[in-house]
């Protein structure tokens, strides 16, 4: 199989990992770092800008594993490459937002020390 299939695995199952937070996010009503933030991917987008961005990764990863590359999930190596991007975006995004709230934690407690 040709390689540039699992690279469209690859990223489909990547797309899907980094749609999840920011659906869980805007359907929640909270706000969550985008490229389209202030700065971008620091700063925080509000939650229909969070939907529209879950509902765009969708649709990426819905045309790599589904038009691009026809996913076989009983194929393992594809199945694999998935799982693999996957697996490595939920682990940065994991990152990213603890990073995040990291962040939002030092500049609040400034705040709460002058009170």
């Amino acid at each position: 199989m040709a390689w540039t299939v699992y690279l469209a695995c690859f990223f489909g199952g990547a797309f899907l990992a980094n749609a999840l937070p920011h659906l869980m996010a805007g359907i929640n009503g909270q706000r969550l770092q985008t490229p389209f933030a202030s700065p971008p991917f620091r700063g925080l987008s509000s939650p229909q800008v969070n939907v529209a961005w879950a509902l765009a990764n969708l649709v990426f990863a819905y045309f790599l594993l589904v038009r691009v590359a026809p996913l076989d999930i009983r194929d393992w190596s594809q199945a694999g490459a998935v799982y693999l991007g996957f697996a490595l975006m939920a682990f940065q995004c994991a990152r990213a937002f603890v990073r995040l709230r990291r962040e939002e934690s030092r500049d609040e407690s400034p705040r709460s020390a002058r009170s």
